[in-house]
């Protein structure tokens, strides 16, 4: 049969194991969250490059058929200035003339943008080159990122299952209807079954303890119950338990 100081320091230790459970189960909840976010962020920067190259592949088809149709001028000025010189009618000469003009304007227009096409190509090569750079590098990042969480995975699945196993050692040293008691406390209190009374004042809830309650806790009779919470509480100026607040502290 356990002392009350027993059984409180043992009631301690059991929500220890619980809020460093609570802890790593959280812990272990990011990894995955965290895999998706850079896995998303890589997506957004392969697609942007995608996005870029399709833009070149774009630009460089526009330049190749502008080229075709200069060359297509080309042919129809040669055709026009060899017509030109078989022309006897007056009427019909200045009407070629007019035609050669035009196919020259024309020619000289596409040319114009031919060379702006090569300009602004360099511009987006740029661009691509950057943005396949910076891809590369995430991609890199992304890759040591995870294999890095993963680790940290396993060393943390390792970490629960030990603190899963000192758990149970723990309860079934204790006494079946306190563990009841303690897991529906638990489960209806955030995770928080026990707790210190200091200067008066419940440490979970914050309410001042009415005096002649906390004048039995100090007693130390009986195990007593915060009477706002409903959670177990414990005299935590009490010398006897300042380790083992100090541990859960750390947990």
């Amino acid at each position: 049969m356990r002392t009350l100081e027993e059984t409180i320091k043992h009631l301690i230790g059991l929500q220890a194991y619980d809020i460093r459970i609570k802890e790593k189960l959280a812990q272990k909840e990011k990894g995955p969250v965290a895999v998706q976010k850079r896995k998303e962020d890589l997506e957004t920067a392969q697609a942007l490059l995608q996005e870029e190259m399709d833009k070149l592949d774009s630009h460089d088809n526009l330049r190749r058929e502008t080229e075709r149709e200069i060359q297509d001028l080309d042919d129809r000025l040669k055709k026009a200035e060899t017509k030109l010189s078989n022309i006897k009618s007056n009427k019909e000469y200045k009407a070629a003339l007019k035609e050669i003009d035009g196919i020259k304007r024309d020619k000289e227009v596409l040319e114009l943008n031919v060379i702006e096409l090569m300009e602004q190509k360099d511009a987006l090569v740029n661009v691509c080159d950057d943005n396949r750079k910076k891809t590369e590098v995430m991609k890199q990042q992304f890759d040591q990122d995870r294999k890095q969480i993963l680790r940290d995975m396993k060393i943390l699945e390792k970490d629960l299952e030990k603190l899963e196993k000192d758990r149970q050692n723990c309860c079934k040293a204790t006494d079946r209807s306190l563990l009841k008691k303690y897991d529906i406390l638990r489960g209806h209190r955030n995770g928080i079954a026990i707790t210190p009374v200091i200067n008066g004042v419940c440490q979970a809830c914050h309410m001042a303890i009415p005096p002649q309650k906390f004048n039995e806790l100090i007693r130390g009779d009986k195990l007593m119950n915060c009477p706002n919470c409903a959670r177990i509480m414990y005299w935590g100026e009490d010398e006897r338990y300042q380790d083992d607040q100090n541990s859960q502290g750390e947990s």
